[in-house]
């Protein structure tokens, strides 16, 4: 009785949920792993990262349901790398790699990885950087897996490309200046040439970015949910897109 209501429910909800007001592209702060391994009993918090990676392939299957081009899951933090005990790092960047070869083998998206890949070990990196051969054609939506990621480091990362560039074709500083603007950034990110998030969600009830998208969430509608993310259902997102539907977004005030 219970699905029964629940499927109503979603349905109801996803009926009303106007197709052209969705949003482009959604990121997510998937977190609340280690909290549910914990509430579950688990010792290792390895069973948390685990049940967090499969609810990515059923969100990714949400996101296509809905029509939702552009999504970016923010898996690992640089944070992540200094703050995490070795094995439980190791173990959390090989369920992630792995979660990206699956997601590949699926093949419904384009994957891209952003972040710091100095960070990761080259037996990591080669095998992401399989995962986004194999799927740089896919026509599904395009998925930016945040690996290592970190949105100060990104916008540092961003201004040394600009600043190695133009000092190869031999432009002074104040050629520089003169030329330097928010859009010469912005094609500079990870994400260069994508639409800036229109939805943040962050799962587990914390209430900031920690980082997230600094510089292409300026006009992002931000959601909390309070389930921990491997609890994260499909009616929960459906009324994050619904209080992003009811909002009236206001550029730049």
């Amino acid at each position: 009785m219970q699905k029964l209501v629940y499927g109503l429910y979603s349905k109801l909800l996803e009926r009303g949920l106007p197709s052209d007001q969705m949003p482009k592209h959604v990121g997510v702060l998937v977190d609340g792993n280690r909290r549910w391994a914990k509430e579950q009993g688990f010792d290792a918090a390895g069973q948390g990262h685990a049940a967090g990676a499969k609810k990515i392939t059923e969100f990714l299957s949400w996101c296509s349901e809905l029509g939702i081009s552009h999504v970016t899951l923010y898996l690992l933090s640089t944070d992540n790398l200094i703050g995490r005990k070795a094995q439980e790092l190791e173990e959390l960047i090989g369920i992630i790699v792995g979660l990206a070869e699956e997601l590949a083998q699926i093949g419904r998206w384009k994957l891209q990885v952003v972040g710091d890949r100095d960070s990761l070990s080259e037996e990591a990196n080669l095998r992401l950087e399989q995962v986004e051969a194999k799927t740089a054609d896919n026509p599904g939506p395009h998925v930016n897996l945040a690996i290592a990621y970190g949105g100060r480091k990104e916008i540092a990362d961003a201004m040394r490309s600009i600043l190695r560039k133009h000092a190869q074709q031999g432009s002074t500083i104040d050629q520089l200046a003169e030329i330097m603007t928010p859009e010469l950034i912005a094609e500079n990110l990870y994400t260069g040439g994508q639409p800036d998030p229109d939805l943040l969600i962050r799962t587990s009830g914390e209430q900031r970015l920690s980082g997230f998208l600094l510089w292409q969430s300026a006009n992002s509608e931000f959601y909390f949910a309070e389930a921990l993310w491997p609890d994260f259902r499909r009616v929960d997102f459906l009324r994050a897109l619904r209080d992003f539907q009811r909002r009236h977004r206001r550029y730049g005030s």
